[in-house]
């Protein structure tokens, strides 16, 4: 396999991993109409709980408090986060973190940079709010007693519902949820949902499509994010959009409702029977919102997810209870992977590393990590571990070259023996077979050694998608690593440098790198302006996503030349014709 080919292998991998967000470029999701909007606060009105089965309607309708009383709020801050509780539905309405600014927004002084990232914001219901019958929501008594914060209350049926917070370490609340019948005689307590929490968009930056909710049943993590809901063919043209979504049947570890950056773990004691996630319409954004973030969606969308528990019955003056550990934070490795191990439960698949690749793209987080702790920049690095990758695979790399450049030289011989048996491919096939035996080249030399290094490639790009140690990381011009590297706009349209350099060291790259012998035209058009569609592909990517590119390329094409200058002259290479048959 010549290098062309290689290069085509690896462009058709490429092309698979960002299929999704080329197709979010060409076809952005269009904005919900003003009707559906109304239909769904209609119904939002009407509705105070829903049933598990999914709605027939197009509109989500979405479980609402139904109180009029006024809301109390209770904040409780420590060095890592603000937690506020509401007493509609007695839950956490959301955690600010005081470590995290809501949006990056490059040095600008601007009132979105004052705003902190914070979990749950603007969702219809707290985190641990009761669905379902006898125990619908309503008004709560907040009452602050030491390092716990309590909600009460008593249903019209007479059931009293107690709901304890007490804020711990690393992101944790520890929490309970009770349920007494406190009459003389026996209550059922019907089927009923316990609220995870609302993933929302942190600003108008963040990638929407990586809104979703995550479960995990002892073994694997699954997950379904926005486009599940969307429900479109082929991932862009418009198709029925989901109402609802009902798993993880039976045993349910812990779920997350998470966006790119920052997730919101409930985690029972006991496991849960099954989840159930809903995309609910959240608040249009404010004046100032939209002063700030001219690109905020104007009817933006949540994913809500609950625990779903079945009936219930609790005899006369007796109670229940459930018990919860709550994350609400970062999605950062360490930490995710300390309370993980402690509880034993994997937490750390949320950061959502992918099953195939997720051990590469650890080790390079972790590599990356460990070269911010000596004193490297993320920018730096980036480029340090680039260089590393590209030294490992150096042998194998200049191994495939040489064998590459020694099939060019064999290529008039090849041909001939193509043209000789053209009317005969199975013995074209044996003969070029024999040929390239007796010659010691093999079609995989050149392909074997780009192969081995896909996963690492898409490691790479999986560890950069969600690692939350790039957000706000600047390098040279870049002010942000997680997002494009935009430096100006004209006419509108974005200035990026980091794919714009990529695309000239790709044209570079294809100059070096000669047409096989006897390539259609058809294809050497093809490779002609196969980095023009490239650039178009990573121009929006993630800085430290180019940078990493950028700099695998110019080592390639520094290794090229080295190879090159190495290279035995051609007259070098003895030609051994295939053996007659006696």
């Amino acid at each position: 396999m010549d290098r062309k080919s290689v290069i085509i292998l690896i462009i058709s991998f490429g092309l698979i991993l960002l299929w999704p967000k080329l197709m979010r470029e060409l076809y952005p999701p269009a904005p919900k109409s003003t009707n559906v909007v109304e239909v769904a606060t209609n119904q939002l009105a009407t509705n105070v709980s829903t049933s598990p089965v999914a709605t027939a309607t197009n509109a989500p309708v979405v479980p609402q408090i139904k109180d009029d009383a006024p809301e109390e709020l209770l904040a409780v801050t420590n060095n890592l986060a603000i937690y506020t509780f509401t007493s509609r539905g007695g839950g956490l309405k959301s955690v600010q973190l005081r470590k995290y600014p809501a949006a990056i927004d490059c040095g600008k002084t601007t009132p979105g940079e004052l705003r902190l990232a914070a979990l749950n914001t603007k969702a219809p219901l707290p985190t641990l709010a009761l669905l379902g019958g006898a125990i619908e929501n309503g008004s709560f008594n907040l009452s602050h007693l030491g390092e716990t914060v309590r909600a009460e209350r008593t249903s019209a049926s007479g059931l009293v519902i107690i709901k304890e917070f007490q804020v711990s370490s690393n992101y944790l609340l520890n929490a309970k949820v009770r349920l007494e019948n406190r009459s003389a005689q026996s209550a059922t307590i019907p089927s009923h949902e316990i609220v995870i929490g609302t993933a929302t968009p942190m600003s108008a930056k963040d990638e929407s499509m990586t809104l979703g909710t995550f479960w995990y049943n002892g073994k694997k993590a699954e997950k379904i994010d926005a486009g599940w809901f969307a429900n479109k063919t082929l991932g862009c043209f418009p198709g029925t959009p989901r109402t609802q979504f009902e798993g993880g049947l039976s045993n349910v570890v812990w779920s997350a409702v998470n966006n790119q950056f920052f997730a919101l773990a409930v985690i029972p004691r006991e496991p849960a029977p099954k989840i159930i996630s809903r995309p609910v319409p959240l608040p249009p954004p404010s004046k100032e919102e939209i002063a700030t973030e001219p690109k905020a969606a104007l009817h933006p969308t949540g994913i809500q997810t609950s625990f779903a528990y079945p009936d219930l019955a609790l005899p006369a003056n007796q109670g229940m209870e459930r018990q919860f550990t709550i994350y609400a934070g970062p999605k950062e490795y360490n930490t995710l992977a300390q309370i993980g191990a402690g509880m034993k439960n994997d937490l750390d698949l949320v950061m959502d590393f992918g099953r195939w690749f997720g051990f590469f793209a650890k080790m390079l987080l972790l590599s990356m990590n460990g070269l911010h702790a000596l004193g490297l920049t993320y920018g730096f690095a980036i480029i340090a571990i680039t260089v590393i990758i590209k030294l490992l695979f150096w042998p194998l790399t200049a191994a495939s070259t040489k064998s590459m450049k020694r099939m060019q030289k064999l290529q008039p011989q090849m041909k001939a023996i193509a043209d000789k048996y053209k009317d005969d491919p199975m013995k074209k096939n044996q003969k070029t077979m024999e040929f390239m035996k007796e010659n010691k080249v093999s079609p995989l030399g050149g392909c074997l050694p780009m192969l081995l290094q896909i996963p690492v490639f898409i490691g790479f790009y999986q560890m950069i998608q969600s690692a939350i140690e790039l957000r706000g990381a600047s390098f040279l011009w870049a002010c942000d690593l997680s997002q494009a590297d935009t430096v100006a706009h004209l006419a509108g349209f974005p200035i990026n440098p980091l794919p714009i350099i990529y695309g000239v060291t790709l044209l570079w790259s294809a100059q070096l790198t000669p047409m096989s012998p006897g390539m259609d035209p058809a294809q050497q058009k093809i490779m002609k302006y196969m980095p023009v569609m490239f650039l178009f592909i990573l121009y929006n990517m993630a800085a430290g996503l180019t940078l990493y590119w950028t700099v695998q390329n110019l080592l390639t094409i520094a290794q090229m030349k080295l190879t090159k200058a190495q290279d035995e002259p051609v007259g070098t290479v003895t030609v051994i014709p295939p053996k007659r048959k006696k």
